[in-house]
């Protein structure tokens, strides 16, 4: 919840990355978890702080349109969060519904400048509700949002 992948969550990354690459027939000649690590570390860890951050994620894992890096963009500052906040909470319920999140990446997209179709859409609202409805209710809270 900090912004950043470190400690065992960053092992945890690291064993996922693995269990995964090898799930896709890519395979690395070091068998050493210590030492895929470090390698992994030194190529992506660009300001050497030990932690894996957003920028950095956005690196490692490419999604087709750095998707998390773009969203994270868009909403940077604290007075900014609110501002959008208060501009797609339509029917100011004080939560984002899933309709009105759509509405929040659609725009996120097209100033972007990123192409996209209605089920990517979708799949991007479903991503971010998986990602940060904390208590499932469908919808997104201020303090889940804020996350």
């Amino acid at each position: 919840g900090n912004g950043y992948i470190e400690g065992k969550e960053l092992e945890n990354f690291f064993q996922e990355l693995e269990s995964a690459r090898k799930g896709a027939g890519v395979d690395s000649k070091k068998d050493n978890f210590g030492e895929k690590m470090k390698e992994f570390m030194h190529k992506y860890d660009k300001n050497a702080d030990g932690k894996i951050e957003m920028a950095e994620l956005a690196q490692i894992l490419p999604t087709e349109e750095n998707f998390l890096l773009c969203f994270r963009q868009h909403v940077g500052s604290s007075s900014e969060f609110m501002e959008a906040w208060r501009r797609y909470d339509t029917d100011r319920s004080g939560y984002i519904e899933a309709n009105e999140l759509k509405g929040f990446l659609s725009d996120l997209l097209k100033k972007a400048n990123r192409p996209y179709d209605e089920p990517k859409l979708q799949e991007y609202t479903q991503t971010i509700l998986r990602m940060f409805d904390m208590n499932g209710d469908g919808k997104l809270g201020l303090s889940e949002m804020s996350r």
